[in-house]
């Protein structure tokens, strides 16, 4: 099963990714999430089937969500170096 999908970048946050079906487009997609995510911006386009693999994400979770509720959003990573940081300020170790 292929699907064709639409994958959106948000200019607000970087990393993050907004995925729809192609014949769709936004059209699913809340008006709420929209003014958050800000104007996307087109990345590519994508056939996806279960047997892909995607660099970030799990491919049957995107497909799921394509179906039902008709998006995807795929939020930017967590930088190693600021769970680092954290790390630290909660350690009892001092440097």
């Amino acid at each position: 099963m292929n699907i064709v999908c639409t994958i959106y970048r948000s200019p607000k946050k970087e990393g993050m990714y907004l995925y729809v079906n192609k014949g769709e487009e936004l059209e699913r997609v809340p008006e709420r999430l929209i003014k958050k995510f800000g104007k996307p911006e087109h990345a590519m386009t994508l056939v996806l089937n279960p047997e892909k693999k995607l660099a970030r994400v799990d491919i049957e979770t995107v497909i799921a969500a394509l179906n039902n509720p008709g998006y995807f959003l795929q939020m930017p990573p967590q930088h190693e170096s600021s769970i680092t940081q954290l790390n630290l300020k909660n350690s009892k170790i001092s440097l």
